[in-house]
């Protein structure tokens, strides 16, 4: 490594007495039982821990305010090493060579309840990059801020539904998170301001949003929302005994100087669709369509995505496998230089799911057919391995980040296949607490990439993370 663990990360927090600090913690909390954490950790509810034996986890997870037990307070954090070691990130379009670097991620929160009725969740997020060469991306560094700051009003709770109210600043994710996630994998997870509807009726759940997006900057205290409406719909589910869950949704979205092949315009763009689910033992599938039209610019918007995920769990057997096949299709566009767009926007997606770990492929002008295997070796281990073959789905277009922003051009090069993602992940779960996880990525560039990228390289990526919950 080009960084020694003894290194001083952080002025007020050097690494290695964050580790010895963090064994100890777990040391501690070895006697106990971890509820499953969550990946919105304000869905979690340490009630149950109002009658169960007072050790130290319990007290810091269900503080009691009262003596009905009614008011408490939970406290809760995440710390989260990562190293990431790049070999030709882009193919070496920008970046040939070595890029290795360290990210850092620590979150604090408290939840207070007061009653059934009313509560707040308040978390602070660190999140900090060393070593890499060319700085922080966007995705990196943001030494200090306010990840979530809301209020929950429960207006009712009847024997069959249930309607309550969020405002502040919040993390919201919806479905596969293919349109609309919290982005656990990069060191900088989403977050917006604004105000959400929460409906629920025996097997029904409705959301209505309305949210204001926020710019990052890497120092303390220093992001600013867009003082806008960026982001505002209305997602359903529905479990129903014929397809298990049926998803349908509505998603308006407003971006200033949204960069596309086709130029850089303001951005007013609607989303209509629906996904059919199921999971669980034997055979699971993940069906799910989208529609988008708008403007951009004075152009107009018309796109569309398709998104086949099958696959089949042996659950009663050794190692639990999973096999299965992902097939993707997101549009293009077609016309480069009339005005109208027909690139598809994956809005706020979650990084990776298309391409892997490394992101250079995202779902904009995307065909992607991505076989895997899942195992279940040991009870606390899991293995991965994937292979994702990618093209473009227009001639016209080009090949764009996760985050929908334009990677390489592509209207000059007649080829349409992009090159092969194979991946391989490794989950340790040493304590409920601590786990460990690897990954590697070695992205075979194609014919594509080759024509549009001078001296193009194998682009190899390893990636390691130790992370903390509590």
């Amino acid at each position: 490594m080009s960084i020694g663990w003894d290194r001083e990360i952080h002025a007020d927090m050097p690494l290695k007495y964050t580790i010895t600090l963090l064994l100890n913690i777990c040391l501690v909390l070895s006697a106990s039982e971890a509820q499953t954490f969550q990946l919105m950790r304000y869905d979690e509810n340490y009630a149950a821990f109002r009658d169960s034996a007072r050790i130290f986890y319990h007290r810091i997870k269900y503080a009691p305010l009262s003596t009905s037990g009614q008011a408490y307070l939970s406290f809760g954090g995440e710390v989260r090493w990562e190293y990431d070691a790049f070999d030709n990130e882009d193919w070496g379009a920008f970046h040939a060579g070595k890029d290795n670097f360290l990210l850092q991620r620590y979150d604090l929160h408290a939840d207070l309840h007061l009653g059934d009725r009313l509560r707040f969740f308040a978390q602070l997020r660190s999140g900090l990059e060393n070593g890499r060469p060319h700085g922080p991306r966007p995705i990196d560094e943001d030494k200090l801020n306010v990840q979530n700051l809301f209020g929950d009003i429960r207006i009712w709770e009847g024997p069959k539904d249930s309607l309550a109210f969020r405002g502040g600043r919040q993390e919201i994710n919806y479905g596969s998170g293919r349109l609309i996630s919290v982005r656990e994998g990069p060191n900088l997870r989403l977050y917006f301001t604004g105000a959400k509807w929460m409906y629920t009726h025996k097997n029904l759940s409705l959301d209505a949003f309305a949210m204001e997006a926020d710019s990052t900057h890497t120092g303390i205290f220093d992001n600013h929302g867009t003082k806008e409406l960026n982001l505002w719909g209305a997602y359903a589910s529905l479990a129903i005994p014929l397809f298990q869950h049926i998803d349908l949704y509505y998603i308006g979205i407003r971006r200033d100087n949204s960069p596309f092949e086709e130029g850089v315009e303001n951005e007013y763009r609607h989303t209509v669709g629906s996904r059919i689910w199921r999971m669980g033992n034997g055979f699971n599938y993940d069906l799910e369509g989208d529609y988008q039209f708008g403007r951009f610019g004075a152009g107009h918007i018309s796109a569309w995505a398709a998104f086949i995920d099958v696959s089949y769990l042996w659950g009663d057997l050794k190692w639990m496998p999973q096999i299965g096949i992902r097939n993707d299709y997101m549009s293009g566009d077609r016309r480069p230089g009339d005005g109208n767009l027909q690139s598809f926007n994956p809005i706020y997606p979650r990084a990776g799911y298309f391409s892997g770990f490394d992101p250079q492929v995202g779902a904009v002008n995307l065909i992607d057919v991505h076989p895997y295997l899942a195992l279940l070796p040991l009870p606390n281990v899991t293995f991965n391995l994937d292979v994702a073959f990618n093209w473009r789905y227009s001639l016209g277009d080009g090949v764009y980040r996760p985050n929908g922003v334009l990677n390489l051009p592509g209207a000059s090069s007649t080829k349409r296949y992009i090159g092969t993602a194979n991946l391989v992940k490794v989950g340790y779960n040493i304590t409920p607490f601590v786990n460990i996880n690897f990954g590697a990525q070695l992205f075979n560039a194609g014919p594509f990439v080759d024509n549009v990228v001078t001296g193009v390289k194998n682009a190899f990526l390893t990636n390691t993370q130790v992370v903390f919950k509590f």
